[in-house]
């Protein structure tokens, strides 16, 4: 087979990024270059390689076939050589650089997580953290987040997932709507009430004195949101039914603003995770990082 010859690495680069980004204009502004020199790159790649990559018109731009395949293939090799490089450049003793971070927003984003990495800046003032909190699907392969923290079960053999702790997830309401509203013995009577509803549509439930018990629940209300701040502030409003993390709540449940609507029914706990990607080249920042978060997670709860 012929070797190619002449193929720039850096026009490899643009590639990637313009089928990660799928825009000219987005690459080029982070890139800070200009559209045209993004263009002379990759007709530069497609003439070394001899195939077409992206179909590209004055609107849009689309990957053949053949540049789907070669961005799947080149996506991890070029990730490990950015992580080779960062262990080559690295200081055993100083750590410094960008660490790019996905959480799940409210309490535990917002106060719980945010606290942890504010604590770590202080002893290692030259790393800069960009904490995201978007809830759509992370892909950590492309290498746009170094390490998210996610509720629920994550199954991918090529991602580590660290069990951080169990989080108990209550079913609450106010007790002004409890006492104004159809009176709650079973999870099926939740279907004539409004439910405050997160990413998750229907709610599970085993019972307490029989746990080979469960019930799944179809739910429907009048308020949805994916942030359970703005869940709680419905709830407290006695507009309905909220399930939440009991650590979202917790001064509301001393304080009985808000009880549990069941006596006989619970939700299983929802595990939290650290994820991230089995790497051998994994940059010191980032081990540093996994490291302070395994050993001091539990001083935040």
């Amino acid at each position: 087979m012929a070797i190619k010859k002449n193929i720039n690495l850096e026009d490899i680069r643009a590639f990637a990024l313009i089928a990660q980004h799928g825009s000219f204009t987005a690459v080029s502004e982070l890139l800070l270059c200009s559209r045209s020199h993004l263009s002379k790159q990759l007709n530069k790649l497609e003439a070394s390689l001899g195939v077409k990559l992206i179909t590209r018109t004055t609107r849009s731009q689309k990957l053949t076939e053949q540049g789907k395949l070669f961005y799947e293939q080149i996506s991890q090799g070029l990730l490990t050589i950015d992580n080779a490089i960062e262990q080559v450049v690295e200081s055993s003793d100083v750590i410094t650089g960008a660490l790019n971070i996905n959480c799940v927003g409210g309490v535990i984003g917002e106060e719980l997580i945010t606290k942890l990495i504010s604590d770590f800046t202080q002893l290692h003032p030259q790393v800069n953290i960009n904490l995201d909190f978007s809830s759509r699907r992370v892909d950590l392969i492309s290498g746009e987040f170094d390490l998210v923290f996610r509720m629920g079960q994550l199954q991918d053999s090529s991602l580590i997932c660290r069990k951080l702790t169990d989080l108990p997830i209550m079913t609450l309401a106010t007790p002004k709507y409890i006492a104004n509203n159809e009176k709650l013995i079973h999870p099926k009577d939740l279907k004539n009430h409004q439910c405050i509803t997160g990413s998750v549509k229907h709610w599970s439930f085993s019972n307490t004195l029989d746990t080979s018990i469960k019930v799944d629940i179809a739910i429907e209300g009048q308020f949805q949101c994916k942030n359970g701040r703005a869940m709680l502030i419905n709830a407290l409003a006695d507009n309905g039914i909220a399930r939440l993390p009991a650590l979202y709540c917790k001064e509301e449940l001393e304080s009985g603003e808000l009880v549990s609507v069941f006596d006989e029914w619970e939700i299983p706990d929802t595990p939290l995770y650290m994820v991230y990607v089995q790497n051998k080249f994994m940059p010191n920042k980032l081990k540093r990082f996994i490291e302070f978060v395994k050993t001091n997670f539990n001083n935040y709860l």
